[in-house]
């Protein structure tokens, strides 16, 4: 009997722990799991110099993530994480100098993390004192990042100090204790310092109820702006064991370790959202991703599966942290069917505690005409969407005093146009997702995937093409419809969702292709969207038709006043009698069919696909969108705002095309367009 008792009392021991600690233990249980099977797929048991090659293989995005949970325990998210390891590594090769006999370690380190900081302050101020939504400063910080890397240099190269690698690959004690272990002992250690200081619970209060923390006289937007400087100190900190790791640099380095550290953060159970977690878990998961690819690759599986394995480990490390682990398996399965019940009658899993049972819900709102002017209804919207043309009016005059008779040539309006297009479309369901207060991570590897199987199907057929696009349309469908399940029914944040489904559709593409994708477009789509009828080009007339179903669509449906209806407020408009999964999931849906779209008609425009071909259009995407007056947060904006949006944009490419300015400045720029953007167009706080 008592032997029978103890297991129990155990269990329940654990049951009863903080799911701080509970996640934590679980964390290191999987990982020593996950090191058995390390040893058993090798040729031979684990030795030290394999426990110093795992510890530096897993350092760096170990050091990233530490930084990234601090972010997220504050409520918040850091998009730029990639970029600034990239940016540290090109500036240490840039600057470290051959010749020199000896480098001072410390000073480079310094300089890494000093540069972390920096980046991380100019997230800050625009995150904690102008109150913009860490998303969107994040991410328009990681293009700005970007460009300003590729100015340093613009391709792989550069010269890192051997004394770099040496010390950080090394030995703290020789044939002991690897050095990367060490230099992530005392980050943890120091955090663990600043976890009792009255910062650190700060930091979790703000994450938890950043107006309660307020209300008992913390000091949310110095603790955020902290919290920012603090992880960018992370970020410059993997910067430099990176470029040790290299002894070299790569402009887009840190650019696939995005994916991983939000998974890490996850699988080390840190709640996104905030208020829970720490770092110690994370550098477990940050581990347990970098074994679980090592093992694919002893088994012979290609290291194409890794972002696939990576992207799923984070959906199924949030649903598991959304399970509660005190309740019972009936518990669970009442939890399911409630949920399904819930998303029947238009709920999302999160409004399930809240509903008032009690309340007999009416049908949809029906919207009575007005009789007030054309002015006086839109006022609102012309307010916010008018800069965006006043905007294009002053482009295309400095595009005229600059180039010449350029914009008097009809060939300028027509190249407008066609380069409009793909912005346009995405304008339409990037657009629709931002207006019920999501966003869609996934668009670039949604159009690279279309796009690849377009062309491989294909193959310069115009036969192939009238089955070919059809059947790619609706995988892009598809893909935006798994989206939607996945945020509405299972509950996954929209940013988690789409990033990770972005990781998943970059692996499935990797695989398809096999690294090359093979194909070309046929001959039709290619005169579609190169040919010309007089001196219009065919797919003009198309992006005009689209422009009409699309305000038609938002401005004239059930389905838009459902989508505006969402946008300003869940929980209103449920009780208004929307089906708020139903339309949520059709949103996505909307969003990924656009994004296949653009994929086909990208190859079309250039005759086959291409590796990374949708990349440029994340930030662009959001950008026509927050630039055409829409709200980031929700519930407001026009369609043909967002259209201002994308013609201010291209024009603003094509201008720039035609100077002597590098690359590296369009992505810098879209990165400031944004940000000015959303400050110009906020909402006034009180």
């Amino acid at each position: 009997m008592t032997s029978m008792a103890a297991p129990k009392r155990d269990r329940l021991r654990f049951l009863a722990m903080s799911p701080e600690r509970r996640s934590v233990i679980i964390a290191i249980v999987v990982f020593l799991g996950l090191l058995g099977i390390v040893d058993l797929v090798s040729t031979g048991p684990l030795s030290y110099f394999d426990i110093s090659f795992l510890s530096s293989g897993g350092a760096t995005s170990a050091l990233a993530a530490i930084g990234q949970t601090i972010v997220v325990l504050s409520g918040g998210f850091d998009l730029s994480a990639g970029a600034v390891i990239s940016l540290v590594n090109v500036v240490l090769a840039q600057s470290m100098d051959p010749a020199a006999a000896e480098t001072s370690v410390l000073y480079w380190t310094c300089v890494g993390i000093g540069v972390g900081m920096l980046t991380g302050a100019f997230n800050g101020i625009f995150i904690a004192f102008f109150r913009l939504q860490p998303i969107v400063v994040t991410l328009s910080t990681m293009f700005i990042i970007q460009g300003l890397t590729l100015l340093v240099m613009d391709k792989p190269g550069g010269f890192v100090a051997p004394d770099l690698g040496t010390f950080y690959l090394g030995d703290a004690v020789t044939g002991w204790l690897p050095m990367p272990l060490v230099v992530i002992g005392i980050v943890l250690l120091a955090w663990l310092w600043l976890k009792n200081t009255r910062l650190g619970t700060a930091i979790y209060a703000v994450g938890s109820d950043p107006d309660a923390a307020a209300a008992i006289g913390i000091r949310v937007k110095l603790t955020k702006f902290l919290v920012y400087v603090i992880a960018g100190g992370c970020y410059g900190l993997a910067g430099v064991f990176i470029s040790a790791q290299t002894g070299s640099a790569d402009p887009l380095v840190g650019n696939p370790l995005l994916l991983s550290m939000f998974a890490a953060v996850v699988v080390g159970g840190t709640r996104l959202g905030g208020g829970r977690g720490g770092p110690l878990g994370t550098v477990f998961g940050a581990y347990i991703l970098m074994m679980v690819v090592n093992i694919l690759l002893v088994l012979n599986v290609s290291a194409y599966y890794s972002t696939i394995a990576e992207g799923t480990i984070l959906i199924l490390a949030v649903l598991a942290g959304s399970i509660s682990y005190s309740s019972t398996l009936a518990k669970q399965i009442r939890s399911a069917g409630a949920q399904f019940s819930a998303w029947r009658n238009g709920l999302l899993p999160s409004q399930l505690d809240r509903t008032d049972r009690r309340l007999k819900l009416a049908g949809p709102t029906r919207f009575k005409p007005l009789s007030a002017s054309f002015l006086s209804r839109n006022r609102e919207t012309i307010r916010y969407a008018l800069p965006a043309y006043v905007c294009l009016l002053l482009v295309v005059i400095v595009t005229q005093l600059w180039l010449g008779r350029a914009v008097l040539n009809p060939t300028y309006w027509n190249s407008l146009a066609v380069l409009s297009t793909f912005l346009a479309i995405l304008a339409l369901g990037q657009g629709t997702v931002i207006l019920t207060g999501g966003l869609d991570l996934s668009v670039p590897w949604t159009i690279g995937i279309s796009g690849i199987l377009l062309a491989g199907i294909v193959n310069g057929s115009d036969a192939a093409l009238t089955y070919a696009l059809p059947a790619v349309l609706l995988i892009a469908a598809a893909i935006g419809f798994i989206n939607g399940v996945g945020i509405v029914i299972l509950g996954i944040s929209p940013i988690v969702m789409t990033l990770a489904m972005n990781g998943i559709l970059q692996g499935f593409a990797l695989v398809y292709s096999q690294g090359t994708p093979a194909g070309f477009s046929s001959p039709m789509l290619r005169w579609f969207m190169t040919g010309k009828i007089w001196t219009v080009t065919p797919v003009v007339p198309f992006m005009v038709l689209f422009v009409i179903v699309s305000v038609l669509l938002l401005g004239r449906t059930a389905f838009g006043r459902r989508v505006y209806g969402i946008g300003n407020g869940l929980r209103a408009a449920q009780l208004s009698g929307i089906a708020v999964g139903r339309t949520l999931i059709l949103v996505y849906v909307l969003s990924g069919f656009c994004a296949g779209l653009v994929g086909i008609l990208l190859t079309g425009f250039s005759g086959q696909a291409s590796l990374g071909m949708g990349d440029d259009y994340l930030l662009p995407s959001i950008a026509v969108v927050v630039v055409g007056g829409a709200l980031i947060t929700g519930g407001r904006g026009h369609y043909l705002g967002m259209l201002g949006g994308v013609l201010l944009l291209t024009a603003l490419q094509m201008f720039l095309a035609g100077t002597t300015l590098p690359y590296a400045t369009r992505a810098i720029l879209f990165g400031l367009v944004v940000l000015g953007a959303v400050m110009a167009l906020r909402e006034k706080r009180s």
